[in-house]
């Protein structure tokens, strides 16, 4: 009320900062550096080679990669999914009661 009074009374009030204000701008202007560094590091990643991103991704193996072990190599499907043959090769492994890394599948074919 004070203050209502002195406004009207026509005495000028001293001008102090507003500190609140003041962080605000000085929060806004973070962000606005945070965003453009953001998007110039995204630009340069992009600009990137296809090259060299795969050789910081993984490099490339030097040796063909070995078989589990247990497993018995390649398996020729004829007519038959993926699919279907995973569970028929399950199917014989229950009913044969042997592990599956010890059964040998050389080929699976749809009999029709």
């Amino acid at each position: 009320m004070l203050l209502l009074s002195a406004a009207a009374a026509g005495d000028k009030i001293p001008a102090q900062p507003d500190y609140i204000a003041l962080a605000m701008v000085a929060v806004m202007f973070l962000i606005l550096i945070i965003m453009t560094v953001r998007k110039y590091l995204q630009k340069k990643k992009a600009a990137a080679t296809p090259a060299e991103q795969a050789e910081t991704v993984a490099p490339a193996p030097t040796a063909p990669a070995k078989e589990a072990p247990g497993s018995a190599g390649h398996i020729k499907l004829h007519d038959v999914d993926p699919k279907t043959a995973a569970m028929l090769m399950a199917i014989v492994a229950d009913k044969t009661g042997t592990p599956l890394n010890e059964l040998r599948f050389i080929s699976i074919k749809e009999v029709k």
